[in-house]
């Protein structure tokens, strides 16, 4: 069996749990249980901690992951991102007491806290900076109030969270992270299956399926409208003078395109949820 770690908590777990729900597997009955089996899929799901399953992984005790690109990176594992699953997603910024930084090479020699050592130290030396990395782990947006940093690494959304704490951000993005898939046995055949699941159901999250009709006339001009993937799929009606058309479509765009269609001279516009895709 394919063995595969999944977060058990976090703002992962429950994102990660639903994708492979979409995607065909068995999830979980039991909340607390710690794996699950999966005979007709032929795997086997490990439920840990984010911050560790790069680390089982790595090692080749598990065979594939989901966590965060930050928490492989910090972790310094032998796994290897192999997809990016497009969810989870965060920033990570240097921030200090107003005024007290302006650029990365200010941070030389001084206290950085972060809960990321391994992914900041590395960020640092390839740039050419040397600082202490006070580790910590959680709440970092104290350690320059309480005395312990001069400055911090953290996640950043809006901000308001280092503002209400009295600090500001400064130099160049650390990373743009996102949960991702992980793997150190890429040439495993279930791997391979398990990402191309994986990418139907954000294919099928991404998309919606557009159907219309509209006068043969006007069909170049519509198609501009909902050019598809490789090519929307046209089929001739009852009326010579009319076809039908469907076409998939970025679901953030499905009402302007739908608008477009009818101004156009489209009628018969339906649009339906993609539940599944292989693409």
């Amino acid at each position: 069996m394919l063995r595969i770690a999944v977060p058990n908590k976090g703002s992962l777990s429950e994102t990660a749990a639903e994708m492979l729900l979409e995607a065909g597997y068995l999830g979980r009955r039991d909340p607390r249980a710690l794996s699950a089996s999966d005979p007709r899929n032929d795997v086997e799901f490990f439920y840990l901690r984010p911050r560790d399953i790069a680390t089982y992984v790595g090692s080749g005790a598990l065979d594939v992951g989901i966590t965060g690109r930050d928490l492989l990176l910090d972790s310094g594992s032998e796994a290897a991102e192999i997809a990016a699953l497009d969810f989870g997603g965060s920033t990570f910024r240097f921030a200090g007491r107003p005024g007290a930084f302006a650029e990365l090479g200010d941070l030389e020699g001084v206290r950085v806290a972060t809960s990321y050592p391994g992914l900041v130290g590395d960020f640092l030396a390839r740039h050419g900076v040397t600082a202490k990395l006070v580790s910590l782990d959680g709440a970092v947006e104290s350690a320059i109030k309480l005395g312990v940093a001069d400055a911090v690494a953290d996640v950043v959304s809006t901000g308001s969270t280092l503002r209400a704490q009295g600090l500001e951000i400064f130099g160049p993005v650390i990373l743009e992270s996102t949960a991702v898939l992980i793997s150190a046995k890429t040439d495993l055949a279930g791997i391979t299956t398990l990402q191309r699941r994986l990418q139907g159901v954000l294919v099928a999250r991404q998309f919606v399926l557009v159907d219309y009709d509209v006068p043969v006339i006007l069909v170049e001009a519509a198609t501009a409208i909902t050019p598809g993937l490789e090519s929307p799929t046209i089929s001739p009606l009852q009326d010579p003078e009319w076809v039908a058309v469907r076409a998939m479509v970025n679901r953030a765009d499905t009402n302007h395109v739908m608008d477009a269609l009818y101004e156009l001279g489209a009628r018969a516009i339906l649009v339906s949820s993609i539940h599944a895709a292989r693409i």
